[in-house]
């Protein structure tokens, strides 16, 4: 009978045991402090913005502005999510317009062309909107919205690839064509940046 009951004890305390363990955890896990999501936005939102301003100061740009990518909306009848973007970040000299009101939920076929040249290659550089000869795609109308006469635009991706959004710096006051060691410069400032909004995105 002894052995019995020890058989019973033992058993009950091998499924309590792991249950109990588990109650534990989820009380722990509750008491466990959450990130200030507002905090942490204003935070981040410091340092990217520090960090595009010191890009405009070191590069002489007239506006640098970072695009994120995002979910917007459904399509009908399917559901499925619209791939959109918005400027995000901006930063501008003294005199210069702002354009981060006119590019917000951008459904991201409209700009296909620039999208894919960036996801393949990583940048676009464009020293003359209006030389015929450099490729523009599709971005000149835009350029002549906002007064661009030359545009530099670099992918933002994380350390895993992932294409999350777009670093741009536009010239407006005059024609600028940056040298290679400033386009290879200002890619290594896309990848920090991407670790910086990928940290956030995260939390």
């Amino acid at each position: 009978m002894e052995n019995v009951s020890g058989i019973v004890i033992a058993f009950i305390s091998g499924v309590v045991g792991p249950i109990g363990v588990l109650y534990l955890k989820h009380l722990l896990d509750k008491r466990k402090v959450k990130p200030d999501m507002v905090k942490d936005t204003l935070r981040v939102s410091e340092l990217v913005t520090t960090k595009i301003e010191h890009i405009k100061d070191e590069f002489k740009a007239d506006r640098v502005w970072i695009t994120q990518f995002h979910n917007g909306g459904n399509f009908y009848p399917t559901g499925k999510s619209m791939a959109k973007f918005s400027i995000m970040y901006e930063t501008v000299n003294p005199g210069i317009s702002s354009v981060q009101s006119n590019f917000h939920n951008i459904p991201v076929n409209l700009f296909s062309k620039s999208i894919n040249e960036l996801l393949s290659n990583e940048s676009i550089e464009i020293s003359d909107y209006k030389d015929e000869t450099i490729a523009t795609f599709g971005l000149k109308y835009i350029a002549e919205d906002t007064g661009c006469k030359s545009g530099y635009l670099f992918a933002i991706k994380t350390i895993d690839d992932k294409f999350i959004g777009c670093l741009g710096l536009d010239y407006t006051k005059r024609k600028t064509k940056l040298d290679e060691e400033s386009i290879k410069h200002l890619q290594v400032y896309a990848t920090s940046l991407g670790g910086v909004l990928m940290t956030h995105l995260e939390q």
